[in-house]
């Protein structure tokens, strides 16, 4: 396994190229770029500015394993409206189109999420009709879809998320796992487990149930996350790709946090 590290760690104003020598700088063997409508990586970008980006890291030496987007908070693939639900399938659309520019593996995608207006069933099945809608295109630009389990109250087991993707029937269609997300209703190594060979790429975080909210989110080995279980059930499952850090930067040291983060992940991966 590689210890990688996500832009969304790094100030939003910083180049994106600053960023990945930032990061190779700090011990780091795979970078996660990522794509927003304003800011990082942006779904406007043309081919030669996000080609420039993969040179960069390629002389840099640093793996450009995957494409982060959060977008889908904004366009949720579950939403009861199908403008909004075009839209978000049009993000995923240009965001493939940019991670296969930069050569990366797979993008994680939001699916969406139930709330007071949207009933699970429903979000569940327009979220499920969407991912199969973009296969063609996965396929195309060969970059996996990666749904992450977020706090969205949606595909809340982990037998529930492997159904999803197997009714998709690509491979280009897979899990992007949290290891904190899942502490609050679950067990990391269980989701690995069951999950399997459908997982595309992990998010490194930690969390601290007895907080039980965004504050409970800590550096790497300080939560409630099984490590040692974590690291034996992903070598079980056949996962040797990057784990990738994702936090945001400390109030007033980048470095330091890099540093920690870093640390803790040879440390994690060690074991």
């Amino acid at each position: 396994m590689k210890a990688g590290i996500n832009q969304w760690a790094f100030p939003q104003e910083m180049p994106t190229v600053e960023a990945i020598s930032l990061a190779k700088e700090m011990g780091f063997q795979a970078f996660e770029v990522c794509v927003d409508e304003a800011a990082r990586v942006r779904l406007d970008a043309t081919e030669s500015e996000v080609k420039a980006i993969r040179a960069h890291a390629e002389a840099a030496g640093i793996r450009l394993c995957s494409l982060g987007c959060g977008l889908g908070w904004k366009y949720p693939l579950s939403s009861p409206d199908p403008k909004i639900r075009d839209r978000g399938k049009e993000v995923i659309v240009k965001s493939l189109q940019i991670g296969q520019w930069l050569g990366v593996d797979a993008m994680l995608v939001v699916p969406g999420m139930v709330d007071a207006k949207t009933r699970y069933d429903i979000a569940l099945e327009n979220a499920l009709a969407a991912v199969q809608d973009l296969v063609p295109e996965a396929e195309k630009r060969k970059v996996a879809i990666a749904i992450e389990n977020v706090w969205n109250k949606l595909l809340l087991s982990p037998v529930e998320m492997r159904d999803f993707i197997d009714q998709c029937e690509s491979e280009y269609i897979g899990a992007y796992f949290d290891t904190g997300n899942i502490v609050l209703y679950g067990y990391p190594e269980q989701w690995i487990r069951i999950l399997g060979r459908r997982i595309k790429m992990i998010h490194a975080k930690d969390f601290r149930s007895s907080v039980g909210t965004l504050s409970g989110f800590v550096m790497l080995m300080e939560g409630d996350v099984n490590w040692p279980e974590v690291v034996r059930a992903l070598r079980e499952v056949g996962y040797d790709d990057a784990l990738i850090a994702e936090f945001g930067p400390y109030h007033h040291s980048l470095e330091v946090m890099l540093r920690h983060v870093a640390t803790s992940l040879n440390t994690i991966m060690a074991l």
